[in-house]
């Protein structure tokens, strides 16, 4: 995904793909308990803002769109358009699937768990290598208390949370115009086509949409054509833009 990104012959953008704090090479809290919904998007606006990102394409999947998709309405000059990829809004006002609360338990549970395996049944296509890329940040069991408790901070309840942060973006994008790209991994069992068109009717400008009947829920591994389409959506594959464009893409627990 990214070096197609980079491949613009005319002004090329930058591509900033930033790892969560506990995730890629980041610091990582050994206590479960440190992590938060908002410690991890006041990181993520913290981020923006130090660095001065404007002109940004934002490109987000799972916990990038669940933290990332509330961030736009808190400082709109900053954004142009969206890249979205099996994620989606958590209001907290709908019941959560029973196979995602499984494996949220199954998480939190788990004190070791096999991130490369997990992320390999996914994407039978990964080489040893891709897999042990993915299991590189967590070389043992400490290092793990990010990756186990993610899937405990989606917003669950109305009172949860991030759960009014995401009542106010679903708003505030349906009263957008932003130009916007859906990829959809249609295997996903949590998410898959259903979970996006809801996504994706949120959108006020409506978007561009591409489905993957390979792909489940980790699409950026198919990331090349994804990346190709999307600039092509957006009319970016020659057209000349400003310099300071950026594509913020979700590091999701494989190391640079």
């Amino acid at each position: 995904m990214i070096p197609v990104f980079l491949s613009r012959k005319r002004c090329p953008v930058r591509v900033i793909a930033l790892d969560w704090i506990g995730f890629g090479r980041s610091d990582k809290f050994v206590n479960m308990e440190d992590y938060s919904f908002d410690m991890h998007r006041n990181m993520l606006l913290a981020f923006i803002k130090r660095f001065d990102l404007r002109n940004i394409t934002l490109a987000v999947q799972d916990w990038g769109g669940v933290l990332g998709l509330t961030v736009p309405m808190d400082m709109p000059e900053r954004f142009e358009r969206l890249l979205v990829m099996n994620t989606g809004f958590c209001p907290g006002t709908g019941k959560l699937s029973q196979g995602f609360l499984t494996w949220r338990e199954f998480c939190k549970n788990t004190t070791d768990l096999d991130v490369g395996k997990l992320i390999a049944k996914d994407v039978p296509h990964l080489t040893k290598a891709e897999i042990a890329a993915y299991n590189a940040p967590f070389p043992d069991v400490s290092y793990k208390a990010g990756v186990r408790i993610f899937p405990s901070l989606v917003p669950d309840s109305p009172e949860a949370p991030g759960a009014e942060l995401h009542r106010k973006a679903m708003k505030w994008f349906r009263e957008q115009h932003m130009p916007v790209f859906a990829a959809i991994g249609v295997r996903d069992p949590v998410i898959g086509r259903p979970g996006m068109v809801k996504t994706i009717s949120q959108f006020g400008a409506g978007c561009s949409i591409m489905e993957l009947e390979e792909a489940g829920h980790f699409v950026q591994e198919w990331g090349k054509e994804v990346a190709r389409r999307a600039l092509k959506a957006f009319d970016l594959e020659t057209q000349k833009i400003r310099k300071a464009d950026v594509t913020i893409a979700r590091k999701d627990m494989k190391p640079k």
